[in-house]
């Protein structure tokens, strides 16, 4: 009989990609966590594990294992669904995790109404950028996640992440009132590429769609302030520091003294909701969704 929990080692091992991040992870030892794995090849009589440098590696007997260890994990998950089945009125804890634009929007919003509506459902949200919503879930810590999908980041192994668009997310250029295209209804990105520019950090996941954006209307940005937070790049826009390329679900505050304006071309951000497989199943995380889905055409009406 295989050890589900050294099974579980050998999973995150792969989710984390290497034996010390997933020792971490799970509150092991490097050295443990290895010894649980080779534990695991003894009892199938295959190696899972093979030097690398200084390091090891997963063996290909221990990939073609990940595909049915996945299985598993979906099998016995859908197991306890099935066992909740009869439980038809959402309930319990539910757990959230976003981006923080995706909690201000989208998670925020749905959380209160998901409490009035069930109030047997207790909503937790927490927030976290996207490779950490993948380790919440992955580590079921989260049963529900808003991602914004990176232009240049690969796609999250499928088998083991239910990935599904939940909105489009246009791209506006923000001016400082009294602007010289403040006046403009829509707005070519290419007639801003002269302007000094505030850009989100370099941790930020969406610096690459605004660079990307800026590209493809045939410019670079110069780069005159980066910011982490779009409050942040609202206030440098209103002292006439710069313009931004905001997306539309980042509202700015009442008090903002900035003007949106709708880009030609309408470049756009991906937003995506996703679960383990099979989640969207359960009670709790289809009446999330329905929330979530309720919100879009209001936020993309801005």
């Amino acid at each position: 009989m295989i050890d589900l929990r050294r099974l579980h080692v050998l999973r995150a091992v792969d989710h984390y990609g290497t034996v010390t991040a997933a020792a971490r992870a799970l509150h092991f030892t490097p050295s443990a966590a290895s010894q649980q794995i080779r534990q695991l090849g003894r009892e199938l009589g295959v190696a899972l594990l093979e030097p690398q440098g200084r390091r090891v590696r997963l063996t290909p007997a221990a990939q073609r294992l990940l595909t049915h260890a996945d299985d598993i994990q979906a099998r016995w998950e859908l197991a306890e669904r099935d066992l909740r089945a009869d439980r038809d009125e959402p309930a319990g804890l539910l757990r959230l995790a976003g981006f923080p634009v995706a909690v201000t929007a989208l998670l925020a919003p749905a959380a209160a109404a998901l409490g009035t509506r069930h109030p047997r459902l207790v909503p937790k949200i927490s927030e976290a950028e996207a490779a950490a919503c993948f380790d919440r879930l992955f580590d079921g810590d989260a049963d529900l996640a808003v991602v914004e999908a990176a232009p240049d980041e690969p796609p999250r192994d499928r088998a083991r992440f239910d990935q599904r668009p939940l909105l489009d997310d246009p791209f506006d250029l923000v001016v400082a009132a009294g602007h010289r295209l403040a006046e403009r209804d829509e707005v070519d990105l290419a007639e801003a590429a002269e302007e000094p520019w505030i850009v989100p950090s370099a941790t930020c996941t969406c610096r690459t769609h605004v660079l990307s954006a800026c590209g493809a209307a045939g410019f670079t940005p110069e780069v005159a302030h980066d910011s982490l937070n779009w409050n942040a790049t609202f206030a440098l826009v209103a002292h006439g520091l710069g313009v931004a390329l905001v997306p539309r679900t980042a509202q700015a505050p009442a008090n903002a003294a900035v003007v949106r304006l709708p880009c030609a071309g309408e470049p756009r951000r991906k937003i995506l909701t996703v679960t383990r497989p099979g989640g969207r199943t359960a009670p709790a995380i289809a009446a999330a969704l329905d929330e979530l889905e309720s919100l879009v055409p209001a936020l993309l009406a801005g």
